[in-house]
């Protein structure tokens, strides 16, 4: 696995996720502190497998990784 790509891809995964948790706990009403560090917490661990699923995806299309064929 590319750990460049890898870190690349999970900075931007974790800051879309993370939004997305974010304004979902805010749409729902949980607007205090521990329930936004709750949201940006789940949101860390659920970009671990998305950038690594689409850091397996695009090593594969560019030829520089064996993984999910395109």
């Amino acid at each position: 696995m590319s750990w460049p790509l890898f870190s690349v891809v999970y900075s931007m995964a974790a800051t879309v996720i993370i939004g997305l948790f974010m304004i979902g706990a805010l749409v729902m009403g949980f607007n205090q502190i521990p329930h936004i560090q709750i949201a940006v917490a789940i949101g860390f661990l659920v970009s671990i497998p998305t950038a690594l699923f689409f850091t397996k995806k695009i090593g594969s299309i560019t030829g520089n990784e064996e993984g999910y064929k395109a």
